[in-house]
């Protein structure tokens, strides 16, 4: 099934991650956002909680162990329930891929998703997306890492932070990601994703929600980029 560019807004998280961002950028950013029509955006947990003039009905996602995943299953539990107390309406919790590549080693994941557990309690309510940075990943890892998120109860599995070198996300771990979740969870793709041929393509190949900063420039040339050769990779990869 085609997506539309209506579906588009409702499954956009627009995001604004830079560091340094200042309170009078995010008001701009959260105007910009409205005036877009997008349902979410996607911030830094410092900048929360929100003013609920300049959110409207935006919803929040913030991000917890950002970026690099490196940080004790303890810290991102409080990051999380600190992002509760603040009004976000999502969490997207980046894995530690030490542990990662540990488990898929062993084949032991209790590590993994033990971590993935406490952020889990810390937010019982709220919409969970496991980071897994798959372009850093094997495919071992990455269906291991999907299939440790689902067990310990998450709710979406995350290609990428968009902040590690070893790039954002692409048509093949999103296949796999999609194949190895198998409908239960969603897929967010994320990183890198700049086009609207790029984002029909990853919504062809399972992608759910995507995480997009040069959402105008999507919507603007939506409806004058033709349908995507579903074999090529996604623009700007």
């Amino acid at each position: 099934m085609s997506l539309s560019k209506q579906q588009f807004l409702s499954v956009a998280d627009h995001t604004l991650l830079a560091p340094g961002t200042t309170r009078e950028e995010l008001v701009e950013f959260l105007g910009a956002a409205r005036d877009l029509g997008v349902r979410r955006v996607c911030i830094s947990p410092s900048l929360l909680p929100l003013d609920a003039a300049d959110r409207g009905s935006l919803e929040a996602v913030t991000v917890v162990g950002f970026p690099s995943g490196a940080h004790r299953s303890e810290v991102k539990a409080a990051e999380a329930a600190q992002a509760v107390a603040d009004g976000a309406d999502e969490i997207d919790m980046v894995l530690n891929r030490g542990l990662v590549r540990e488990a898929a080693a062993t084949g032991e994941w209790a590590a993994v998703e033990g971590e993935i557990h406490a952020v889990r309690a810390a937010c019982p309510e709220l919409v969970l997306k496991v980071i897994i940075e798959s372009a850093a990943l094997t495919d071992a890892e990455i269906v291991g890492a999907c299939r440790a998120a689902e067990a310990a109860g998450a709710d979406f599995v995350k290609t990428s932070t968009g902040f590690d070198p070893a790039g954002g996300a692409s048509l093949h771990a999103v296949r796999l990601m999609t194949e190895t979740v198998g409908g239960r969870l969603g897929v967010k793709a994320s990183g890198g994703i700049r086009t609207a041929a790029a984002v029909r393509e990853l919504w062809a190949a399972g992608a759910t929600r995507f995480g997009v900063s040069g959402t105008a420039a999507i919507l603007e040339a939506w409806d004058g980029e033709a349908d995507p050769d579903r074999t090529a990779p996604p623009a700007g990869y």
